[in-house]
């Protein structure tokens, strides 16, 4: 079953679009993007999640990225 928004895709695109350029122009390798992605979720975790729901969106978060991976292959 996919995953339905509450946002639109068009403004998805433009977002992922912008983080695409920033680590396009910085030549980030790999696995500089994946650990400042996955710092960026710690900081909006941390700073604007109840403590009480972090670990539950975490772990909804990390379900979600798996079975987004598994679909590709």
């Amino acid at each position: 079953m996919p995953i339905v928004s509450k946002y639109d895709q068009e403004r998805q695109d433009q977002l992922i679009d912008s983080i695409l350029d920033i680590f396009a122009n910085d030549k980030a390798p790999n696995d500089l993007a994946l650990m400042t992605l996955g710092n960026v979720v710690t900081h909006i975790l941390q700073e604007h999640v109840p403590a009480e729901k972090r670990q539950a969106i975490a772990k909804q978060f990390g379900q979600i990225l798996l079975q987004s991976v598994a679909k590709e292959q």
